[in-house]
Order: structure tokens, then C-alpha cells, then sequence
């Protein structure tokens, strides 16, 4: 009786369960609809999804390390539905050429697929069920590579060449749901430009987007927001809502004013009624909150822009990922 030398695999291997997770019915009808498998006769839509999923997982350096990577696995592909790796010449053409416009629609389908499992992370004590935050990143590049793309240094600093990238996360279910790349040197108020909040919608941010202009737009159209005031910021004093001394070591809210900061719409001098309020943090650290939302209490205007820090430890975890 010869020795039997066939293996025989049981199970399946991690990552085509994690495969298996995502609804290819889906990414079909994106396809379709994409038209991103047209002229394709080998190389198509969802091989080049498994194929950056890999190099993700696998945590791959550069496109020749995915494709080396996926050969070593000859004979096991067919777990991914795929007869062989593919070559980098030809996945490189398909970053270049297919339209980047599929894999952001099935992002999203993918978050409205996965929605139940995300909403469990929502944020308490905060009245609103849209909560978003937004802030810009930058992910440096040689210089020499991206020309024009740097940004000037100011004073002493380094040129930094590279892209900016701009986000809008949702903080309760702690996912992305816009993004813009620019080039480093684009300041970060541009970007409000690309957003479209929806009415009610409260939004935070830090004070690098102080816009009063765009800040008087979302008043008018029910979308609520939470920034701090930037120092140099003159603010007229209409009123003074709270006033109180806190003891030494005590933290909160210590003062409240109803202000209004002046801005100009077609060369016209308009104003912009804001509520601003102080607080102060258990390390005895000082700030200065405004927002255009009157009926939600000062110390939910102050956790809010505490959520803020959501989005600095998502671009934590892309930048250390992927």
C-alpha cells in the first residue's frame, strides 16, 4: 500500500474568513453599475479588492511585497477565488487605470451593511444621534517625488513635502464617512467647503477652522457646531449668563457669555451670535468653547469637544496600519 502524500487542508484560512464577511452581492451591483470590470479580461474588480485587503492584513511594504506574498501561497488561492498571484505590472496598472469610485460606495455600503454592530459604540450623555468630528492629518513624502505639494515652513521650521489629509468621522459609530486629500501647504478652512452636514447634525473641530462666515451658514440651516476660540479672536461681549469662582481643585464649567463676532458677507459687516463657554479641566487647563447651540447645557458643549480627540486616535490607527 503506497504512502498516501496528498494534504488535505481543514478549515479555512483567517483571512478568507474575514473575506467571507463582506457581501460580494454588493460589490456586484457596484460593478455593474461602476462599470469598473469593462476591458478587464483576467485582473478584475473584486481580485483587486482581495489583493489590497492582503497587503493591509499582511501588513506589505510596497506592491512587488504583495504580489511576492501572495505567490509564496501558490496552490492556496483558490481559498480567495483566484487560479494564481497576480503580477505587480498588472496591479499597478489597475490602481492607475480603475476608477477609485467603486471601492468609496462599497466603503459606505459597507458601513450601512455593518451598521447594527457599530451603533452599540454610541457616546452617552450626548443628545445627538449625528456627531461628527473632522481634522486634517499630513502624511509626509520625499519632497523630490511630490514637487509642489509641500508645505512652507513658518519661521525656522522644515519644508514638509506631502498630502494633507482631510476627515470627517461619525463619533458615535467611530468610522470615517468623508475624506479629501489636498496638498500639505491648503489650509484647513478650505475644507469646509466639501462638507454637506445634515440638519441637526452637531460637529466638532478644532479652531484651525474658525470661519465665521461658513459658521453663520450652518446656523441658518440647523447644523449645530463646537469649537474653541482662537485667542486673538475679538469677541463683543453681550451678556454674562455665568459667573463663578472655582475652588482650587475643582474642574468645570466657570463662565458663560453670550458674544458676537463680526464678519464680512459681499463686502457687508455682519454678526454672528455665539454662546461661549469657560471651562476648566481637572489638570487645572483653561478653554474657551463657542457654539451656536442655546439649549444644550455647558458641560455637554465641553464633553462634546472632548470627543474631538476621537479622530486623533483614528489617524493613529491608519497611519500605524496602513
Amino acid at each position: 500500500m503506497s504512502k498516501d502524500i496528498n494534504k488535505n487542508l481543514v478549515g479555512q484560512p483567517i483571512f478568507k474568513q474575514l473575506i467571507k464577511l463582506l457581501p460580494r452581492d454588493q460589490f456586484d451591483v457596484l460593478v455593474k453599475q461602476c462599470k469598473t470590470d469593462r476591458y478587464y479580461k483576467s485582473f478584475y474588480s473584486w481580485d483587486q479588492l482581495v489583493v489590497m485587503l492582503f497587503g493591509i492584513f499582511s501588513r506589505c511594504d510596497s506592491m512587488g511585497e504583495v504580489c511576492d506574498g501572495m505567490r509564496a501561497l501558490a496552490g492556496k488561492l483558490n481559498y480567495l477565488g483566484m487560479d494564481s498571484s497576480p503580477s505587480k505590472s498588472t496591479v499597478g496598472d489597475a490602481l492607475r487605470d480603475r476608477d477609485n469610485e467603486l471601492f468609496m460606495l462599497y466603503y459606505f455600503a459597507l458601513i450601512e451593511y455593518f451598521k447594527p454592530l457599530l451603533s452599540v459604540s454610541r457616546k452617552e450623555k450626548i443628545s445627538f444621534e449625528k456627531f461628527y468630528a473632522f481634522d486634517s492629518t499630513t502624511i509626509a513624502l520625499f519632497s523630490d517625488v511630490m514637487k509642489g505639494v509641500g508645505r512652507n515652513p513658518k519661521g525656522d521650521g522644515k519644508k514638509k513635502g506631502g498630502l494633507k489629509v482631510h476627515m470627517q468621522t461619525d463619533i458615535h459609530a467611530d468610522t470615517a464617512v468623508f475624506a479629501k486629500i489636498s496638498e500639505a501647504k491648503m489650509h484647513d478652512k478650505k475644507f469646509l467647503q466639501h462638507l454637506n452636514p445634515l440638519k441637526g447634525s452637531m460637529l466638532v473641530f478644532d479652531k484651525a477652522y474658525n470661519y465665521y462666515k461658513q459658521f453663520a451658514e450652518w446656523t441658518e440651516e440647523g447644523v449645530y457646531f463646537v469649537c474653541r476660540l482662537k485667542e486673538n479672536a475679538k469677541a463683543e461681549v453681550q451678556d454674562v449668563i455665568l459667573d463663578k469662582e472655582l475652588k482650587k481643585d475643582e474642574s468645570g464649567v466657570y463662565r458663560i457669555e453670550h458674544i458676537h463676532l463680526k464678519y464680512k458677507e459681499d463686502k457687508r459687516e455682519k454678526t454672528l451670535c455665539l454662546r461661549l463657554v469657560f471651562y476648566r479641566d481637572e489638570q487645572g487647563r483653561k478653554y474657551k468653547f463657542i457654539t451656536n447651540n442655546w439649549d444644550i447645557t455647558a458641560e455637554e458643549v465641553a464633553l462634546i469637544y472632548k470627543y474631538r480627540w476621537t479622530i486623533e486616535t483614528t489617524f493613529k490607527k491608519l497611519k500605524k496600519n496602513f
